[in-house]
């Protein structure tokens, strides 16, 4: 009987993966820093390009793919991790390298971890770790994988949009016409997983549950009330309406993302920088576009529409609400750590110093907030990121932080013009 065979003799005692694969990960020492978080744990892409298709195959080792890892397998999969040792500190080498030669090459598109990961592995197990010609040898493989990238461009989005306009105006017509009604409700197992993830351990059971009862898909049954979208900082729209097709779009004016054409919501993913090539085609995108533009949250995946209610309940707090969760409490502690925050919540109108727009978004920050959320959420079903239970707490607080540094750089441009306008 394989080591990895359930034991008929009790219950199986296992733990989440990305415990386990963080605990091994550690072992590894600062060698494999450029391919850790600030936790010291694997990036995500780390262990998507990386850990998974290359190290740990749980194509061809399932046991060591599930959610948890029987306490059986966990030995064989931290030891599959070590074994790889050399091989990813190697990576993490060749990975600082071909991003020195990216900046003396001025390229500027896509993500590097999207578009080295892999071929760093690939030099690790040909090379070993870099030597003299590394400079060279990375200089070259920039340039190839620059070279090989797909041409996907703002252009080719409008020509497809304005050449194919009556075939995509019938989809989207149709793809409106049935738009579906959510059973409303939610389990309370939201707050479950909310403590653990602003605990720093995601609890990936809760996770699970929430995902299999459609919590994110039942959350959204209230959109349709007249206003509450509006109130969620979605839209300017009592109701959210099908969306125009469009076929231009301003980065710095882009309306509310349920105003948005469908071309809007592609051109924002196309002028940022990740990487395009891990996106589908032109046509398929615009395609997936209009048809999620009629989902629950006009979003596609249920995990992307759970990590939404999810952000909803946990910034619920920033506004004077309950704050009965770890995640709750951390974001509001970073909130309120903010000088201009404390002053727009305690002194009146112009008396805070701030200025009024400026405290108007103060005072509505839940709306700006589930805006950034529902934007980052969006971008990663483009580019086909699967989000884990233990990324979720850096995605909520990391939209918070988003949130604070577009407004401090406002009030520093405010504080700024009140300077010369006196001078």
């Amino acid at each position: 009987m394989s080591t990895h065979a359930t034991e008929a003799a009790g219950p199986a005692v296992s733990a989440p993966r990305d415990r386990v694969v963080a605990a091994a990960w550690a072992e590894l020492g600062p060698g494999v820093a450029a391919l850790s978080n600030a936790s010291g744990r694997p990036l995500a892409r780390t262990v998507k390009l990386i850990l998974d298709p290359l190290v740990l195959r749980p194509a061809q080792n399932p046991h060591l793919g599930g959610g948890r890892i029987d306490q059986a397998d966990t030995a064989e999969l931290r030891q599959r991790i070590l074994d790889a040792a050399a091989d990813l500190t190697a990576t993490a080498a060749w990975f600082a390298a071909l991003k020195r030669a990216r900046r003396a090459a001025r390229i500027t598109g896509g993500n590097p971890q999207d578009l080295y990961f892999q071929r760093c592995f690939e030099l690790a197990r040909t090379h070993g770790a870099p030597g003299a010609d590394a400079g060279q040898v990375a200089l070259e493989v920039v340039q190839e994988i620059r070279d090989a990238t797909g041409d996907m461009t703002v252009a080719q989005l409008r020509r497809h949009m304005t050449d194919q306009v009556d075939a995509l105006t019938a989809l989207l017509e149709a793809a409106w016409r049935e738009v579906p009604n959510p059973e409303p409700g939610e389990p309370a197992s939201v707050e479950d997983f909310l403590d653990s993830c602003g605990q720093g351990d995601a609890d990936g059971d809760a996770f699970d549950r929430l995902l299999e009862t459609a919590a994110g898909t039942r959350a959204s049954a209230g959109l349709g009330v007249r206003g509450a979208a509006r109130d969620h900082g979605l839209t300017d729209l009592p109701l959210p309406e099908p969306p125009r097709l469009g076929d231009n779009a301003s980065k710095n004016r882009l309306p509310k993302p349920f105003d948005r054409s469908i071309f809007e919501r592609l051109f924002a993913a196309f002028t940022s920088s990740f990487h395009r090539e891990s996106m589908d085609s032109v046509p398929g995108l615009v395609r997936a576009e209009i048809t999620r533009s009629a989902l629950p949250w006009q979003l596609g995946e249920e995990r992307s529409r759970l990590t939404v209610l999810l952000g909803r309940e946990a910034s619920g707090g920033l506004t004077g609400g309950p704050q009965p969760t770890a995640a709750h409490r951390r974001l509001g502690s970073r909130w309120e750590r903010e000088a201009y925050v404390r002053r727009v919540l305690r002194l009146p109108g112009a008396a805070s110093g701030v200025p009024e727009d400026l405290r108007s978004d103060v005072v509505t920050v839940r709306q700006a907030y589930l805006r950034r959320l529902w934007v980052r959420v969006h971008g990663r079903e483009l580019r086909g990121e699967r989000l884990e239970p233990h990324e979720v707490w850096d995605l909520l607080d990391g939209v918070l932080r988003s949130v604070i540094m577009d407004h401090r750089q406002r009030l520093k441009q405010s504080l700024t013009r009140e300077t010369a306008g006196a001078a």
